[in-house]
């Protein structure tokens, strides 16, 4: 403690608890090309159903890269995906030009995006997915529901033109009754809903609609009904003004309109009063108005109400399913929540949605404080509405670059920022001789960080098609670095892609790492993986490449491991090598893993052994905080036999000098057994065993 000045009592605390912590050896990490989510970035998955909802399911351009991935996933839960953009990647946007390369969420915070000025609406990732996209606001109440009043009698034509000099008629929908025109008309003894023939160039109709708007009818026979715009048809001369494109239209003189019915109908249909609804009316609980953070500070009419919507089907399967509604958002730019977050739509939408992001109000109004929010109107008869194209998915795995994938991997190299144990490739076939990726990784990731092990398999046509494999399996190890951070299986499996209803030849070494993940929960990291106890492999239809004894041997000589199916028992990793070729212990993964595990743990221990004195006292809590923890792996069967030493012999003078502390931790590694050898002596019955037993 300090020294007092004056009398008193001083309490202090000194921790020597410490121990040696338990590490996390299971988490894994690829790189590639996906279909959707965010580019170079880290986004830990936890199943393959997770995988495909964030990065998108897999097509022909990256089913290696995909069902890696996923096959992983299929023997543990900790992976870390990043997506890698190739230079013809770009986000679909409402203006159709693709001129947005946006990689994530930070990227368009920081304004770096090279978003079109002209574009409001913007696909949240790069990708042809975006196309899909549909988005449409609803932020006026006669936009959400309009009523519409009807002209009847004989002195419709008259009413009708008295009302088209007014432009408060733009934003409604007028069927004219009466002997020379023909409203809403109901065939069939089913009550079936045919045509709306809105027609007579002199009895005209002045108003705005859109295929998928919602018409409401009713009476007091029938009470409310409901009609869908199905189709519009007639688009000749001048029958319709195309105000806002797709399929939405001013009505000018004559048309067909296509209704499909939403009830049923009644047959009497004497109708007092149609309401004209936006298309997803029915989706909210009312029409747009005033939050109350607005009508506190004086202003009104800011809510906004937005659906995103998958147009084509091609995001979830079924065209027209709704992937994301927002309520009640406000247009005022200081709006706020009750739990003080912000609810200026821009906000809402860039910082929750999964889908898209909004680059700019695409009206002045929609951007006022809320001391000076006012109400506003429809102006064009429909809600706003935003149809994306222009998304390029941009170079598949195939024909990426290596320095592309380059940059994915890179996110992996420093071992303090992230914590990873097992590096997938994926897909061979980048860069030199088809090793570049793999050859990459080694030596800029694992031999960098020596915390982790990288796992990849050969070329895909090294294996398929090939009458011998070997010879091409053994010229691709050899073009790799002599390691033991990494470990090359034999080939391919041939497996079922569920998405798609196919079957690929997929690479093993996403299921080799994943046997990894199963030894460490089945027993621990410095067990082997191979064998028929921990290295069944999953999902195999058959193997493009499985070798028999004589090609094991060769495959085995060269730091290969061969996967094997044998009839009867399964699909099997008949290996447990790292690829260094010096003989060493470390050429094998048990014990390049157990000394992983060693060390990583004991280095993270002895951090806080750091500016302390390098005195006897220091010394022997060291020694005591390790020797428990190799103890305790001495009776997991992790290592025979481990001595520590740390004391005057090698915390010499000097080395204290040096402000320097060493502490020497011999270890004799657990070996797995890799070949067995039984003898059967046959001896005469008047023999004693003990006369023969260890003569052999």
């Amino acid at each position: 403690m300090g020294f007092q000045v004056s009398p008193g009592v001083n309490v202090t605390e000194i921790d020597l608890t410490t121990v040696v912590p338990a590490v996390s050896t299971t988490e894994g990490a690829i790189a590639g090309v996906f279909r959707w989510g965010p580019a170079e970035q880290r986004i830990l998955v936890d199943s393959e159903v997770t995988l495909a909802s964030r990065f998108g399911k897999p097509t022909n351009d990256n089913a290696e890269t995909f069902f890696t991935a996923a096959n992983f996933l299929g023997y543990g839960n900790k992976l870390y995906v990043t997506r890698v953009l190739s230079s013809g990647a770009r986000n679909a946007d409402d203006t159709g030009g693709g001129n947005s390369v946006i990689k994530n969420e930070e990227e368009f915070v920081a304004g770096l995006s090279s978003t079109d000025a002209n574009s409001y609406v913007v696909a949240r990732y790069a990708g042809e997915l975006g196309n899909a996209l549909q988005v449409e606001m609803c932020y006026a109440a006669d936009a959400w529901q309009e009523n519409i009043s009807i002209v009847t009698g004989a002195n419709a034509n008259s009413t009708v033109d008295a009302n088209l000099n007014s432009t408060a008629t733009l934003h409604t929908l007028r069927f004219t009754v009466g002997s020379n025109t023909a409203s809403l008309v109901l065939e069939g003894a089913d009550n079936s809903v045919a045509n709306a023939d809105i027609s007579a160039a002199a009895d005209g109709v002045l108003g705005q609609i859109q295929v998928g708007s919602v018409i409401k009818v009713g009476n007091s026979s029938i009470g409310e009904q409901y009609l869908e715009v199905s189709a519009i048809a007639g688009n000749t001369g001048d029958a319709f003004a195309n105000n806002s494109g797709d399929d939405a239209y001013v009505l000018t003189r004559a048309a067909a309109v296509s209704f499909t019915k939403r009830y049923t109908l009644s047959t009497d249909f004497n109708t007092d009063t149609i309401d004209k609804n936006w298309k997803y009316w029915d989706l909210f609980d009312a029409a747009p108005g005033t939050t109350d953070y607005v009508a506190g500070r004086g202003g009104s009419g800011d809510e906004i109400h937005l659906v995103a919507v998958d147009k084509t089907g091609a995001i979830t399967g079924v065209p027209g399913q709704i992937l994301e509604k927002w309520e009640s958002m406000s247009r005022a730019t200081d709006a706020k929540t009750e739990d003080g977050s912000s609810n200026y739509y821009l906000d809402v939408i860039n910082a929750q949605s999964n889908y898209f992001y909004i680059s700019a109000a695409p009206q002045a109004s929609f951007s006022n404080t809320a001391a000076n929010m006012t109400a506003i109107t429809d102006s064009d008869g429909l809600a706003n509405k935003y149809t994306l194209s222009g998304g390029n998915d941009g170079n598949g795995e195939a024909s990426i670059s290596l320095g592309d994938l380059a940059k994915g991997y890179d996110l992996y190299a420093d071992a303090a920022e992230i914590d990873v144990s097992l590096i997938l490739t994926g897909r061979s076939g980048h860069g030199t001789n088809g090793a570049g990726l793999f050859s990459y990784i080694i030596d800029n990731i694992c031999e960098v960080r020596k915390d982790c092990v990288a796992f990849g398999s050969p070329q895909k046509a090294d294996v398929i098609g090939e009458t011998d494999p070997s010879a091409k399996i053994v010229e691709f190890r050899n073009s790799l670095p002599s390691t033991s951070y990494a470990v090359l299986d034999s080939g391919y499996k041939y497996q079922y892609d569920k998405y798609n209803d196919i079957y690929r030849w997929i690479p093993l070494n996403g299921d080799v790492a994943g046997l990894v993940v199963r030894t460490d929960d089945l027993r621990d990291p410095w067990f082997s993986p191979g064998g028929f106890n921990r290295g069944q492999i999953k999902n195999v239809v058959k193997l493009a490449f499985n070798p028999k004894k004589a090609y094991r041997d060769i495959l085995y000589k060269n730091g290969i491991n061969p996967v094997v199916a044998f009839p009867g028992q399964g699909t099997v990793l008949f290996g447990d090598k790292t690829l260094l070729a010096k003989p060493s212990a470390f050429d094998r993964i048990n014990v390049r893993r157990l000394f992983i595990v060693l060390e990583k743990a004991i280095s993270t221990a002895a951090k806080f052994t750091l500016f302390e004195f390098n005195d006897e006292f220091t010394r022997a809590q060291f020694v005591s905080l390790v020797e428990p923890f190799l103890r305790d792996v001495q009776g997991r069967r992790g290592i025979y036999d481990y001595r520590v030493v740390c004391d005057e012999s090698n915390n010499t003078g000097e080395v204290i000098d040096r402000n320097e502390f060493v502490g020497d931790i011999y270890i004799k590694p657990a070996r797995a057994i890799n070949f067995i050898q039984l003898n059967f002596v046959a001896v005469r019955t008047g023999v004693e065993f003990s006369e023969v037993v260890g003569k052999f």
